[in-house]
């Protein structure tokens, strides 16, 4: 099966991510290769996960039946000129990227089997959201055997194309807006009597719910707002929805292609 080795191209967080997800489930492949522009960054990726093989070149990478592009948007394209002669006609390339098109990616590589997904962090747990489009030329068994192998990561689910930027700004990164904050209450916790253990209950447990009363219930949102009369941080709910609708809708027109 062609999925039996992986070259990732790029040892940073994602791809830690995707190697933590297939340790959880004990998945194995034939191989595993890693190639980074930092040697460290492989380096430190072979620490945590001792099958993986450090690939000397870019080319080495590039070479395996099925290439994970984990860069940043703007080292893409450039990336892609170098590998094109080392990628086949046979070739499963996917990419992780926003903003560069399954169009342009074809413009630079001989196979026609390319996808775009947009992973998400909590694929590290196995429970990702995980977006991903596939050219139309991309064959069909192929296409499962890569479904399949990404099951690991969670939950993936096919998209148009033009709707991978907007699951970028709204799964991929959404948990940053909350981690923090998150994180603040936990510290609290423990500051007004309560255990660790309480503290991590009482915000998982409420959280989980007001997603649930919020997104599932047959009230509006304006009618979820007002159940709760006390709001501490109330006179700052401008601000920081300005925040939202300045910050993301700016990013959102720089990752759209």
């Amino acid at each position: 099966m062609k999925t039996n080795s992986l070259g990732f191209i790029g040892g940073g967080r994602i791809t830690k991510i995707f190697l933590q997800a297939f340790a959880n489930q004990e998945v194995e492949f034939k191989s595993v290769v890693v190639y980074d522009i930092d040697p460290k960054a492989v380096l430190t990726l072979k620490s945590q996960f001792p099958t993986i093989e450090i690939a000397e070149t870019l080319e080495q990478a590039a070479k395996q039946p099925t290439v994970i592009i984990a860069l940043h948007p703007p080292v893409i394209i450039e990336t892609l000129d170098k590998i094109a002669d080392s990628v086949s006609s046979d070739s499963l390339v996917i990419s992780l990227a926003p903003k560069i098109t399954i169009e342009k990616m074809a413009s630079k590589l001989k196979t026609g089997n390319i996808a775009r997904m947009i992973p998400n962090a909590t694929s590290y747990i196995n429970e990702g959201y995980n977006p991903i489009t596939f050219a139309s030329s991309f064959a069909p068994n192929d296409k499962e055997s890569v479904l399949k192998m990404l099951k690991p990561l969670g939950t993936t689910f096919e998209v148009e194309e033009s709707k991978l930027e907007a699951y970028a700004i709204l799964s991929a990164m959404a948990p940053s807006y909350f981690w923090f904050q998150w994180n603040v209450l936990r510290k609290l916790g423990p500051q007004m009597g309560l255990t660790k253990e309480e503290t991590d209950a009482s915000i998982h447990q409420t959280l989980k719910s007001a997603l649930k009363l919020m997104l599932k219930s047959d009230i509006s949102p304006e009618q979820v707002i007002d159940l709760i009369p006390v709001k501490p941080i109330g006179e700052h709910e401008a601000q920081i929805t300005e925040i939202y609708q300045t910050k993301l809708m700016g990013l959102f027109g720089k990752i759209k292609p």
